[in-house]
């Protein structure tokens, strides 16, 4: 669940408090986006609604992994509990009280200590990836402008002790939804999510797991989140050309769903 010690009586809560507040955090999420917001959702098809799925994708806010594990598993998480995703968060913004700390926990949240170099969180986050799917941004920190920054190598350790199945994701929008440094979301934002393909580490597996290894690992599924960027700005140029028409399920709504 967590590095840092619980309580008996939180341990043995958990299971259900853990459950009732990450469907109701991702429920208010899918609220939010689809009716506070414009969403436009790209690729859902990709993600294995299974355990030991993760998802790679930039950082831009927050609350980026609410958008990024909502849009990916609920409400398939209602009926399936092992579809609600972990999320590596820093210990230093969701650990740094009592009560954020519970929430923290119950949202599935594993603490990564400052600095990151943090060696026992990855074999909890191994565990906790075998139980069930992860959110996982490789930046390590958000961006002031959406732009996509050098990973980190603790993912590419996590991928090659666990052999998921990785899906690369980009979102836009983000930034203006939550800037750094506001309290609040912003609602009626442009929201961009993209799932993609599983990549096939398969070539990578062969060359043992060494620390080069995870890093090209990271290096290969950051490039093609990158290049995710480009496409998505595509599309969003193309979608200018649809402004007003519905493109999910032929009525008219403030979320779109997109074949890609």
């Amino acid at each position: 669940m967590s590095l840092t010690k619980r309580s008996l009586f939180h341990r043995l809560t958990w299971p259900w408090t853990h459950y009732i507040i990450t469907n109701l955090a991702a429920f208010s999420a899918y609220l939010f986006f689809h009716l506070l917001g414009r969403i436009t959702i790209i690729g859902k098809e990709h993600v294995p609604q299974k355990p030991n799925t993760l998802l790679l994708s930039n950082h831009q806010s927050m609350i980026d992994s609410f958008l990024v594990g909502t849009m990916a598993f609920f409400p398939n998480s209602i009926v399936h509990k092992c579809l609600l995703p972990w999320n590596p968060a820093a210990q230093e913004n969701f650990y740094s009280n009592p009560i954020l700390g519970w929430f923290s926990d119950n949202w599935k949240c594993i603490p990564i200590r400052k600095g990151r170099k943090d060696v026992g969180a990855i074999f909890t986050m191994a565990s906790a990836l075998r139980q069930g799917p992860m959110t996982f941004f490789p930046e390590g920190t958000r961006t002031r402008d959406g732009s996509i920054g050098k990973p980190r190598g603790g993912a590419g350790l996590l991928i090659l002790e666990t052999q998921p199945t990785v899906i690369p994701v980009c979102i836009d929008g983000m930034q203006d939804v939550l800037p750094i440094g506001a309290i609040f979301p912003r609602p009626f934002k442009r929201v961009w999510i993209y799932f993609d393909k599983p990549l096939d580490l398969s070539e990578f597996y062969k060359q043992g797991t060494s620390k080069q290894v995870a890093k090209a690992i990271m290096t290969h599924a950051m490039n093609r989140v990158r290049t995710m960027r480009s496409e998505l700005e595509e599309i969003k140029q193309k979608d200018k050309a649809f402004a007003g028409k519905e493109v999910f399920d032929g009525k008219k709504s403030n979320s779109q769903k997109v074949q890609f």
